[in-house]
C-alpha cells in the first residue's frame, strides 16, 4: 500500500501518527490507532491507518514527533560505503559489520539534540543513513525475497561519538547510543515508493555547508544482502529498524588537523532522495 507517515507532537507531549495527503497532513489523533509506526507493524495496522481519515492541515502547522519509540531491535551496519571506507583507512569487511543502537537515541525530525558533557564525549560526528524498516517476519531469508519483508524506508542520522566509538579497545555501543543519537524522519515512506533502495542519493549539511553526497549504489553489501544476512544470525521482526551505514564525507575522515567536531548551536540536515530531509540542532548540555 502507497503510504507517507509522519509523527505529530500535540501541545500537551502526546504523540501519534499523521498521515500526508500531497501538501497536506491528516491528524489522526484520537481516531483509536497506533501511536507510532512500529506499534502500527507490530499490531499489522497500516491497512486500518491508510483507510483512516480525519482534519487535514499544513505540514507547517504541526510539530514532528518521533516515528519510532519501541522498536524490538534497532540494528546498525558499520563501513558499508566503499568510499567511506577508503577514507577511514579501513579494509572492506567481508561480511556486515553489526552493531545496535537502544531505543533511548531515538529522536524525531526538526527536534534539539543535547550533547553531553565534555567529560563524556568531545567528538561527536553525523552519518546521513537509510533506515530499513522491516514490516514482516523474516528468518534466514534469502537475498531474492529480502525486500519483500520491507514496509518502508525513512531517512536517520547515526550520530556518533568518535572518542567513546574508539576508547578502551573499541566501544562502538556506548559511542553510537547516547540519548538522541538516533533523529529518524521527517517521513516513513512505503516501499512500493522506492523502486530500488540501492541507488537512492544522500546528501548532509552542517550549518548550510554540504558535507556528504553520495548514492546507496556504493554500499558495500546492498539492502537485500543485509536483510538475508541479518535473518540469519536473528528473527527480523515487524518495526525492526536497520541502519544501513553512511557514506564518505563524515569528520572522521578528514586529517586530524581539519577536524571540527560538532557544537551546540550547529544545524544538521541530512537529505535522502524521495525520503525527505530530516533536520536538527544541537544544543549544550
Amino acid at each position: 500500500m502507497t503510504l507517507t507517515l509522519l509523527a505529530i507532537r500535540q501541545s500537551d507531549g502526546r504523540e501519534n501518527l499523521g498521515k500526508k495527503v500531497g501538501d497536506r497532513v491528516i491528524d489522526l489523533r484520537g481516531a483509536g490507532l497506533p501511536a507510532t509506526v512500529d506499534e502500527a507493524l507490530r499490531q499489522g495496522r497500516l491497512s486500518d491507518i491508510a483507510k483512516a481519515d480525519g482534519p487535514a492541515i499544513s505540514e507547517s502547522a504541526i510539530t514532528h514527533g518521533r516515528l519510532f519509540a519501541d522498536p524490538g531491535k534497532l540494528i546498525c551496519i558499520g563501513l558499508n560505503y566503499r568510499r567511506h571506507a577508503q577514507e577511514v583507512g579501513a579494509e572492506f569487511p567481508k561480511a556486515p559489520v553489526v552493531f545496535s543502537k537502544f531505543n533511548n537515541a531515538l529522536a524525531g525530525h526538526g527536534g534539539v539534540l543535547t550533547l553531553p558533557p565534555s567529560d563524556i564525549t568531545s567528538k561527536v560526528d553525523y552519518e546521513t543513513e537509510l533506515v530499513i524498516v522491516i514490516g514482516k517476519r523474516a528468518r534466514d531469508i534469502a537475498e531474492a525475497d529480502a525486500l519483500s519483508c520491507v514496509a518502508g524506508y525513512c531517512v536517520g542520522n547515526d550520530v556518533s561519538a568518535r572518542d567513546l566509538q574508539g576508547a578502551n579497545g573499541g566501544q562502538w555501543l556506548l559511542g553510537k547510543t547516547l540519548d538522541g543519537f538516533a533523529p529518524i524522519g521527517p517521513y516513513f515512506v512505503s516501499a512500493d515508493q522506492i523502486a530500488d533502495p540501492n541507488d537512492l542519493r544522500l546528501e548532509t549539511w552542517v550549518n548550510g555547508e554540504k558535507r556528504q553526497d553520495s548514492r546507496t549504489s556504493d554500499f558495500i553489501f546492498n539492502c537485500q544482502q543485509m536483510i538475508s544476512y541479518l535473518s540469519r544470525q536473528f528473527t527480523l521482526e515487524p518495526g525492526d529498524l536497520i541502519f544501513t551505514g553512511t557514506p564518505q564525507g563524515v569528520i572522521l575522515g578528514f586529517p586530524k588537523e581539519k577536524r571540527v567536531w560538532l557544537k551546540a548551536g550547529d544545524v544538521i540536515e541530512s537529505r535522502i532522495e524521495k525520503l525527505g530531509t530530516l533536520t536538527f540542532t544541537l544544543a549544550g548540555p
